[in-house]
């Protein structure tokens, strides 16, 4: 089988070394960047870093004694990542500065790649490990193009502009901005913050190891994954937390306020970053710098959306105009755009059009219409309370699994079978109600428009893990 795989982010990067593990080598891992990473070869925002523990952020097979801290930002995750790579011998394997721009099925049973030069790469299967967080959103308001100073994406950060002397407006408080703010913070003359609806922060606590510490950790491989575990039951926590009703809920709630409380002494601005939802319902955020960062004198917290742009400002929901010198929009991203490339499959079917308001994939890697295409990351396939690398590399494991089955059995092509995918999606519709991130009264990037969780698992990885030991061939036509 050839096999192409779409992205050279850690799901991508998890794929190639499962895929040589089980035998297979006739795999190509196809990036658009210059480097293998994803995320963190293409994002490069002042204060960039993971906010999950930096020896539970990596591969299992693969443990990082070096990490510099408790948490890592992103030089020290990409270099990770570069290094993985090369050290699972995916170095021949990879063709970097390759856009897909569209993929279609062929009645010879091929899946023929069409890249940004005009070129086209055949394969058996396609393994799209594109991820899930890339494309920038910005709000859609009016003027937004009239600005006449500079603006961008937190994702897409400019360099090239000096803040030293700039009224910064940076629009969004969320994960980006929680780590963007405190360092425009340092530099900018003036830093004006637009918050919409405030968000569940923890501290972060991050803490720096010593040489002799990594020492440690590089001549006692236990004690990383004695590390590993004790953070996975903290983090196994986080799904209880999500659970409405449950008791961990109002327990991590408290914790939060507290940390606010502690942090922010303006009884004013304590009230303005209170959250009205459940913990949860927003992805739940970590630092230690954000809240001291808005008790600085040059940085005002302004607890509104954004309702147009104007040529030397902005305009805030009540009408309020700021002036300001720069625009920094940390907004988010497009979740599941699954029209980043055109993709095509039996019958002519186009995955964004199948994927509509409520994107289907039976158990997080395969869709109904077409056959020999995964997701190392697809729809609900997240799970809240366990690191990224432990799901993909399970997903991967799951996919390369099924390959191996139809290289046993003669297996041509494998399409998901509709009516399992139907079966195992009502299932999950019944799991929902149960978190506060699929509530109806919940707005965040974790629903769509119409109101559809498409990102998370409803459930925990134990139980994700439970439903991938189950899946066969017999799931497929």
């Amino acid at each position: 089988m050839r096999i192409a795989i779409i992205g050279a982010g850690p799901s991508g990067i998890a794929a190639g070394r499962e895929l040589l593990r089980q035998g297979f080598d006739q795999f190509t891992i196809i990036d658009a960047l210059d480097a293998p990473g994803g995320t963190w070869r293409l994002h490069s925002y002042p204060g960039l870093a993971c906010d999950v523990w930096a020896h539970s952020y990596s591969f299992s097979y693969a443990p990082n004694p070096d990490c510099s801290a408790s948490f890592v930002e992103q030089p020290e995750i990409q270099a990770y990542l570069a290094r993985c790579a090369d050290e699972f011998g995916l170095g021949d394997h990879m063709r970097f500065n390759t856009r897909i721009d569209s993929a279609r099925w062929q009645e010879d049973g091929v899946w023929r790649l069409f890249t940004d030069s005009g070129n086209t790469i055949d394969a058996e299967i396609v393994i799209n490990a594109m991820g899930n967080q890339h494309t920038p959103l910005y709000p859609d308001v009016p003027g937004r193009d009239s600005f006449k100073g500079p603006s961008w994406h937190g994702t897409r950060w400019n360099h090239e502009v000096d803040l030293s002397d700039k009224h910064v407006v940076v629009v969004g408080s969320a994960a980006c901005a929680v780590q963007v703010v405190p360092e425009v913070a340092k530099q900018a003359k003036r830093l004006t913050v637009l918050q919409r609806s405030a968000n569940w922060i923890m501290p972060r606590g991050r803490k720096f190891y010593s040489e002799s510490q990594r020492n440690w950790f590089r001549r006692f491989p236990a004690l990383i994954h004695l590390t590993r575990k004790v953070q996975g039951v903290l983090m196994g926590q986080v799904e209880n937390a999500a659970t409405l009703g449950h008791k961990r809920m109002g327990q991590f709630e408290k914790l939060a306020l507290d940390y606010l409380a502690r942090e922010i002494d303006d009884p004013e601005l304590r009230k303005a970053l209170t959250p009205d939802s459940h913990y949860g319902c927003k992805r739940g955020l970590v630092s230690d710098d954000f809240y001291p960062a808005l008790n600085r004198d040059n940085v005002e917290l302004v607890a509104e959306g954004l309702s147009a742009v104007a040529a030397d400002g902005i305009v805030t929901e009540s009408g309020t105009e700021i002036a300001c010198d720069v625009i920094v929009y940390c907004t988010g991203y497009r979740i599941m755009d699954f029209d980043r490339i055109e993709v095509t499959g039996r019958d002519g079917l186009q995955l964004a059009e199948a994927m509509g308001d409520r994107p289907s994939a039976f158990k997080g890697i395969a869709t109904p219409g077409f056959p020999n295409y995964f997701y190392a990351m697809g729809p609900n396939a997240l799970v809240l309370n366990a690191p990224y690398f432990r799901t993909a590399e399970l997903n991967v494991e799951s996919i390369v699994g099924l390959l191996a089955d139809m290289r046993q059995k003669g297996v041509q092509a494998i399409e998901v079978r509709r009516e399992r995918c139907e079966a195992y999606c009502s299932w999950m519709d019944q799991r929902f109600p149960r978190y506060s991130w699929a509530a109806p009264d919940c707005q965040s990037y974790y629903r769509n428009a119409a109101g559809y969780p498409p990102f998370l698992f409803p459930g925990s990885f134990r139980e994700y893990q439970r439903e991938h030991k189950a899946l066969s061939l017999d799931d497929f036509q």
